[in-house]
């Protein structure tokens, strides 16, 4: 194929990249056969799938967890390579298409059904409450004026421009962690302070030190203003008891993946060079692997509360940790055991039924009845994998994932993260299975990243390649299809042992758009 779809310069811009010409083969057949849906079983639901833990247990996993919390086996793994630009679209859209409007043809397009111009105007009605507002008023104090003033004059534009644009704030184009969260007395905390403050609680060794890794875009504006922030909180949060040691990461070009046009032909710029495209949070699975991490917490940058709120999210991250601590341990014993070949038949017995009532892992037939070195084999196979604890809350309409029992072209059957775009939504059998779901996923996941040995596993080889994404997309006007890798906590994760654990929905606050920090949950409180 390379032969006949590749030149010369295609190749040479391939391998740049760091991308090989297999992998870039690969990326176009997958373009061109399309993606698989999901075969969803069921739902899963508590006690089929979903772990509830009860209260009576909590202490004791969280003592677990800060025995090994101390010897520095924990760190905080954050994906914040994003632009805010998202959380703006609203006020964008309306800056571009009312530019100089008043407030009565605003209102009036608001009555007419308008809801990008009716949430623009919901945002000046509280712009004060916002954590950005003191240094939005700042920024404009050196335009010789300010806020009220503005909007006072029906002067709306000027606003929007220097909360987002370069010349002010330039929020449109940061990464959404360096955006003002939350108010304190003691000064507005960004999205990464409110992650450093985090850390400090659930990833600090006996030694003191909270160990914490962001993945942040590489150019050159997102990475100052990403460092110089962490730099500053973490001076004002660290302590005589209390050290931040921060990683920074990049996803890395060679993660890139090329497009295809409407023909399902190699997409080309102007100039006929190819087109390529960032590989989706999918590609971050490499960032994890190179960390070398023991235990992993990952959380995504948008999913903090003020301090006020913190408390149940910090006790549900030791419950998880520790919950995951006490599996991990279990399951190292019996590979210790697999391994050494001192398993007898009641050991094989006992391992498979922990196989299946924790680790929910298909046994087929014919491995409960077969010779002793066969179920061995299995087993140690099953069992030395990464494994994950993952948080879900009840449904409540937000977007995002959902745990489900699914199957896969062997007829073997695990539990899997599931985007509805992996859904076939046209299937009745599979929409009513969408449909009956309790729970989904608030990206809240503890894993474990080494085996029983202490070494790291490669969580490439445990990612189910198939399951990538294609989405439309376009460039200077014309369509283009692209693709994803598997999605992180989807595909990426798809061959690990995973348990599903009920949280509480305190624990997810995502910050999606600008208005969710109106919430009552991201606001200082009486």
């Amino acid at each position: 194929m390379a032969n006949t779809i590749f030149n010369d310069q295609d190749l040479e811009d391939i391998q740049s990249r760091g991308i090989s010409k297999e992998t870039a083969i690969w990326q176009i057949e997958m373009l061109r056969k399309g993606i698989p849906f999901a075969n969803l079983d069921r739902a899963c639901i508590i006690g089929d799938g979903i772990v509830r833990i009860e209260e009576n247990v909590h202490d004791r996993l969280k003592s677990i967890f800060k025995e090994t919390a101390a010897t520095g086996r924990i760190t905080k793994f954050t994906p914040a390579s994003g632009a805010a630009t998202r959380m703006f679209k609203s006020l964008l859209t309306v800056r571009n298409d009312f530019k100089g409007a008043s407030k009565k043809t605003l209102s009036q397009a608001a009555q007419n059904g308008n809801d990008d111009v009716e949430k623009f105007l919901w945002f000046f009605a509280n712009i004060k409450k916002f954590a950005f507002y003191d240094d939005l008023n700042a920024a404009l104090a050196k335009q010789g004026t300010d806020t009220e003033t503005l909007i006072r004059e029906e002067q709306f534009d000027p606003i929007i421009d220097t909360l987002l644009s370069p010349s002010g704030l330039n929020y449109a184009n940061l990464s959404k962690g360096a955006i003002a969260f939350h108010k304190y007395p003691e000064g507005n905390r960004s999205a990464f302070e409110e992650q450093l403050a985090e850390a400090a609680t659930y990833a600090k060794d006996a030694s003191g030190v909270a160990r914490i890794c962001f993945t942040i875009s590489n150019s050159p504006e997102n990475e100052k203003s990403a460092k110089d922030i962490v730099e500053n909180a973490s001076t004002r949060l660290e302590s005589d008891d209390l050290r931040f040691e921060v990683q920074w990461m990049y996803q890395k070009p060679s993660t890139d993946t090329i497009a295809v046009d409407e023909n399902k032909m190699p997409f080309r710029e102007s100039n006929e060079t190819l087109h390529f495209r960032p590989g989706g949070h999918g590609a971050l699975l490499e960032n994890i692997n190179d960390l070398q991490g023991d235990i992993v917490f990952i959380k995504n940058i948008d999913n903090v509360v003020p301090d006020r709120l913190k408390g149940e999210t910090y006790h549900y991250k030791m419950v998880l940790g520790g919950y995951l601590i006490e599996v991990q341990n279990r399951i190292f014993g019996y590979l210790e055991k697999l391994s050494t070949g001192t398993a007898n038949s009641a050991l094989i017995s006992e391992i498979c039924d922990f196989a299946k009532t924790i680790l929910s892992l298909d046994i087929p037939a014919n491995i409960e009845t077969a010779d002793q070195n066969t179920q061995v084999e299995f087993l140690f196979a099953k069992l030395n994998r990464p494994l994950r604890v993952c948080g879900m809350v009840k449904n409540q309409g937000e977007p995002g994932g959902g745990p489900f029992w699914v199957i896969d072209t062997s007829g073997v059957q695990s539990l899997q993260l599931v985007e509805t775009s992996q859904i076939d939504k046209g299937n009745e059998q599979q929409r009513r299975v969408l449909e009956s779901s309790t729970h989904f996923s608030p990206v809240d996941l503890v894993c474990g990243l080494r085996d029983f040995r202490g070494d790291p596993f490669d969580l490439l080889e445990y990612r189910d390649e198939e399951s990538c994404f294609i989405s439309r997309k376009s460039s200077n006007g014309r369509e283009l299809f692209a693709l994803e890798y598997p999605g992180l906590w989807n595909g990426g994760m798809a061959f690990w042992n995973t348990i599903f654990v009920e949280v509480p929905l305190i624990t997810f606050n995502p910050v999606k758009t600008v208005f969710d920090l109106l919430r009552d949950e991201h606001q200082p409180g009486k």
